[in-house]
């Protein structure tokens, strides 16, 4: 799929994988725009059959998203708006990359505060770069609360008590913090992120894209099921899994390349790298 028309968002694709580079100078502000462009992707990467794995990074080596434009903030105030009866662009565009069978990834090398802290949030995994990333929400120090996303999806990564240090202390977070409190998976010197996330990226999308939209499914079943539940779902969602054309090819393979097999199983990258060659 070609991803025409974007002013803001620039796109590398190769081997399953959507590189989406955020560019909106001079501090990659979330307007308007660049958060309608966000939403239109969605759509479309949703659609595009050839990507199992999206990677958003910044242009600018400061800010991966400085936050939401605070001047149309201040004009909405003025305005007599009715209540919100449907979810805005920048939920619906983070709903949408939850809920996608594919997956989400975010490269912080910068600042990611407010509306961006709140995209990395809503995406499947955040990676941070050593010394660079920042990531907070300082909204309450200028009088309103978080509104896209923070004070529901911190608590449910972090906790109530740390998602309210956040919130309500409105500071920054370095990398090493943030990765302690669970705010990002984990954080790389900045030499060696990139070549992390995607080798990371490359490696989940030489996976077969069924097994990836039920595997990522059943994880986050793990937030709104009963254990019991989840575990039937699993189960479910597990046998589904082996009824596939995909999964038998690979299972075969993986025991005539000597899967099982004491000398395999000690290192079963190389092993599992050639799997990928039965697709």
């Amino acid at each position: 799929m070609a991803y025409d028309n974007y002013q803001l968002l620039k796109f590398r694709c190769e081997r399953g994988v959507l590189f989406v580079t955020l560019d909106n100078p001079p501090i990659n502000l979330l307007t308007v725009d660049l958060s309608a462009e966000i939403y239109r992707l969605s759509g479309e990467v949703a659609a595009d059959n050839e990507v199992k794995v999206i990677v958003f990074d910044s242009a600018n080596s400061d800010f991966f998203i400085a936050h939401y434009d605070v001047a149309v903030l201040a004009f909405m105030a003025d305005q007599s708006l009715p209540p919100f009866t449907e979810l805005h662009e920048l939920n619906k565009a983070c709903e949408a990359f939850r809920h996608m069978p594919k997956v989400s990834i975010a490269k912080i090398e910068g600042r990611a505060r407010g509306g961006g802290s709140e995209f990395v949030l809503g995406l499947d995994m955040r990676f941070g770069a050593m010394g660079k990333a920042i990531l907070g929400q300082p909204e309450v120090a200028l009088g309103i609360i978080p509104g896209g996303g923070g004070t529901q999806r911190l608590p449910r990564l972090m906790g109530q008590a740390r998602a309210l240090e956040v919130v309500l202390g409105c500071g920054d977070f370095t990398a090493e913090v943030a990765e302690r409190y669970g705010y990002v998976n984990r954080i790389l010197p900045d030499d060696e992120i990139g070549p992390f996330v995607e080798d990371l990226a490359y490696r989940i999308a030489s996976f077969p894209a069924e097994a990836i939209a039920l595997a990522k499914k059943s994880v986050q079943n793990a937030a709104g099921l009963p254990l019991v539940e989840g575990l039937f779902e699993e189960t479910s969602l597990f046998m589904r899994s082996l009824s596939f054309s995909s999964s038998q090819a690979r299972m075969k393979k993986f025991l005539e390349l000597g899967g099982q097999t004491r000398e395999g199983e000690l290192d079963l990258n190389p092993m599992l790298k050639d799997l990928s060659e039965t697709d």
